[in-house]
């Protein structure tokens, strides 16, 4: 694929998607506003003589799709509004979208209400320690994914600079690929760097689920202590979602989200993306001038040579709502990135001409049907990415933070003279079966295989034999779970079989002579078993206490066995499999106080005890991260969670973690003195942060049926150490960072189609620092403009 070809591909999609929505489909659709134009977010919507039920989003908007013949009623509610009931006699010359307004009431809300349950709210009330993020409340935002996560309690997420820069997750302790991605279900070991949590848009998502500890067996997967599955919107009508926004550091992001649902079930759905930033934010380093070596201290200095873009294409055709499958789609995700490489693993490496690009081109197939035979639900997905890593450093030159070189004669780079480029041939095959025997009883089983197949060529050389050796991974999760379900508490049992097969070959010195190198095939297997159980109990209808504990391991990923290509990481095959007993006991509580204000506050208290814990460390020469087992690490920690609403009017929340990630591990190898660091809190890893935020909704003093809403979000990380404590010499500190955001978003338009959104982050210019310090962005501004049509 070559690389220039996708944003045209992009801007083609943009032009011929307004197409699809010329036909008409039935269906009822509408919004629930109060009395003053203001969207209600979780308003029950129920069509009563289909006895089905809805849940409006963000904007206040349900739908209904079917064959529906009249008349028919719809019954509208909301906590502390009186009950709305709106009659449907001609389903023909009806006007949709419905507007629906709910007026303020003292009284209680029919039982039928209260019952309805969205599908966050079945998923929250589960046995596993689950948080759901609501991700169409943020549509209007500039949020990637992994920002939207990093305001969820108990998450804070690691990265190394800008837009496009690595991220990873940190989760009760754990981080990185300790801490599994899936997209619908999809594992996302294999999407390559141009489909990453820094470049998803969150209009992308649905909801976001957050399971922290024990995984469900339907997420078959090595999660050693939690998982994130972004469920993506599943379209049964036509619906377009079209957004752009413009920011400081030149930045610019676009999305678009379309789907066409015929009545006879044909669908044609597509997700395009993009995003591009110059990331030239100024940082704080120290600076030598490379011909006098005179020093400059504490310089703010711009980024020059770190301009990151991706576009990608996301398409799907297939079927829906048939009697064989509610979902059968063919898909393809066609992707390209561009990264310039500013720093190595620390700020006092600097590159002015370093680079990679990548490619996504991953064909797809999806599965789904409830009820194939009575109470049995089945799942298939399967994909395989062919697409291509590059890395380039061919420019022999050494740079400064000034911008300032010196360029040598003759071939060479600036840290090793390469090009290499990699198919990271990859492929993933899920299936997971649901059967419920009765009301009680339920069983689930499921099984991911993964294979990757690394074919490495130096395009320097052709005949270069160290990038001509086999690099291959087989990897496969089988689960199996029991469910029992009481009226207030239910309990869930499982088992896993993890095994993993590793092919590489590893250099020796067959003669001892100097340069003589030959290569030794290795084959590493590992098989074992995991298992744990989950439970909860409802004291009350506002009272849930959660338990559980899991045996994990989380066999190692391929680019931390054979590295990335020389990007950040360096390989080591000689790593373990880690594993971990985790243990959680976690408690909800909601208070409905006068029925306008709602509190509800939530804790959970953690353990876990790690063996072979993989963390990341610096190489030799302090410019690669390499992953690295440490034998023994435990962590005691606690997140706690409070929150408030008044109406739809305003809300307001705050969280807070401790970890105490502690080394184990008293001696090391076959040393019998005790370890320097033995009892150390593990370095380079926050053990205390929080958010808190607050929303204010209103309608514009312009036009009353316009809503406004201002937002406000602080994250809190407090100091940390970078090296080992114990370490005098090298005991530096990460120190506190406190940052502020703003958001302020204005819906207008004859259907509130139109949003309009202004933020700041970092309002105060605070140094913002993340793994082993490197600098992240000062106070930036960004505005977006969004259209959408359901």
């Amino acid at each position: 694929m070559q690389y220039t070809n996708l944003p045209w591909i992009f801007l083609l999609c943009c032009m011929l998607t307004g197409t699809v929505f010329s036909q008409n489909q039935r269906h009822i659709s509408g919004v629930v506003v109060d009395s003053y134009g203001v969207p209600l977010n979780g308003a029950t919507v129920i069509l009563k003589e289909l006895s089905s039920g809805k849940v409006t989003n963000g904007q206040g908007e349900f739908s209904f799709f079917g064959n529906f013949s009249g008349p028919l009623t719809i019954e509208a509610s909301f906590i502390g509004f009186g009950t709305h009931t709106q009659s449907i006699q001609n389903l023909n010359t009806e006007n949709f979208p419905l507007k629906i307004i709910l007026k303020e009431s003292s009284f209680e809300l029919d039982a039928v209400t209260l019952s309805a349950k969205s599908r966050i709210q079945e998923i929250e009330a589960l046995a596993f320690n689950v948080e759901v993020v609501n991700a169409e409340e943020l549509h209007n935002t500039t949020l990637d994914i992994g920002h939207a996560l990093n305001r969820v309690s108990g998450i804070r997420i690691r990265e190394d600079g800008g837009v496009g820069s690595r991220m990873n997750i940190s989760m009760n302790g754990f981080r990185g690929n300790q801490v599994k991605i899936f997209v619908d279900g999809i594992p996302m070991e294999n999407f390559g760097s141009s489909f990453q949590l820094n470049n998803i848009p969150i209009n992308l998502a649905k909801r976001i689920e957050v399971y922290k500890g024990v995984v469900p067996v339907g997420l078959g997967a090595d999660a050693l202590g939690g998982a994130v599955n972004i469920v993506t919107n599943s379209f049964d009508k036509n619906h377009l979602d079209l957004s752009y926004s413009y920011g400081s550091f030149n930045t610019h992001r676009s999305n678009l989200n379309a789907g066409y649902v015929s009545e006879s079930g044909f669908t044609v759905q597509l997700n395009t993306y993009q995003n591009y930033s110059d990331n030239n934010y100024k940082v704080k380093v120290d600076v030598a001038d490379l011909n006098t070596g005179q020093y400059f201290p504490n310089q703010n200095v711009e980024r020059f040579n770190d301009v990151y873009h991706n576009e990608t294409v996301i398409g799907n055709i297939g079927v829906v709502n048939k009697s064989y499958a509610d979902r059968l789609l063919f898909g393809i995700t066609l992707g390209q990135n561009y990264n310039e490489i500013q720093t190595g693993a620390r700020q006092v490496s600097v590159y002015g001409d370093r680079h990679s690009r990548g490619n996504i081109i991953m064909p797809s197939f999806k599965y789904q049907k409830k009820n194939l035979i009575e109470g049995l639900d089945v799942t298939l997905n399967a994909n395989y990415n062919l697409g291509k890593e590059e890395v380039v450093d061919t420019v022999h030159r050494r740079y400064n933070w000034f911008g300032e070189f010196i360029e040598y004669e003759g071939p060479g780079g600036e840290l090793s003279n390469r090009h290499t480029e990699f198919e990271n041939n990859n492929g993933i095959v899920t299936a997971s079966v649901d059967y419920k025997i009765d009301e009680r009883h339920s069983l689930s089983v499921s099984n991911v295989y993964n294979m990757f197949d690394r074919e490495t060529s130096n395009l320097l050389n052709a005949n270069d034999d160290l990038y001509a050796q086999p690099q291959q991974t087989n990897k496969n999760i089988f689960g199996a779970g029991y469910q029992f379900e009481e009226e207030n508490w239910s309990i869930t049992g499982f088992a896993k079989n993890y095994n993993q097969v590793n092919i590489f070959d590893q250099s020796y010195n067959p003669t001892g002579n100097y340069g003589d190198v030959a290569y030794r095939r290795n084959k590493d297997h590992f098989n074992s078993f995991g298992y744990g159980f989950a439970g909860t109990y409802f004291f009350t209808d506002d009272f849930q206490v959660k338990a559980s504990f899991e045996k994990s391991y989380r066999l190692p990923e391929p680019n931390e066995l054979y590295g990335d290509g020389g990007i950040l990481f360096e390989g080591n095959s000689n790593l373990k499999p880690e594993s971990s007993y985790n243990y959680n006991l976690g408690a909800g509580y909601w208070i409905d106080l006068y029925e306008s204000h709602l509190v509800n506050i939530g804790g959970n208290i953690f353990y876990r005890d790690s063996k072979d814990f993989i963390r990341p460390v610096l190489n030799q020469n302090q410019v690669y991260q390499v992953m690295d087992n440490l034998s023994d690490v435990t962590n005691l920690g606690f997140e706690a969670e409070a929150r408030y609403s008044f109406k739809n009017l305003f809300s307001a929340g705050a969280n807070l973690t401790y970890q105490n990630l502690r080394n184990n591990t008293q001696f090391e190898g076959a040393q019998t003195q005790e370890s320097v660091v033995y009892r150390d809190r593990i370095p380079n890893i926050p053990y205390l942060y929080g958010n808190a935020d607050m929303a204010f909704n209103f309608k514009s003093p312009l036009n009353t049926s316009h809503p406004v809403s201002i937002g406000y979000n602080l994250l809190y990380v407090h100091s940390f150490f970078l090296y080992w404590p114990s370490l005098g010499s090298s005991k530096l500190e990460v120190p506190e960072q406190l940052s502020h955001d703003l958001n302020l978003t204005y819906t207008f338009g004859k259907e509130q189609n139109f949003q309009f959104t202004l933020e700041c982050r970092n309002l105060t210019d605070e140094n913002l620092y993340d793994n082993f310090s490197l600098q992240k962005p000062g106070r930036n501004f960004s505005g977006k403009i969004r259209y959408t049509f359901k």
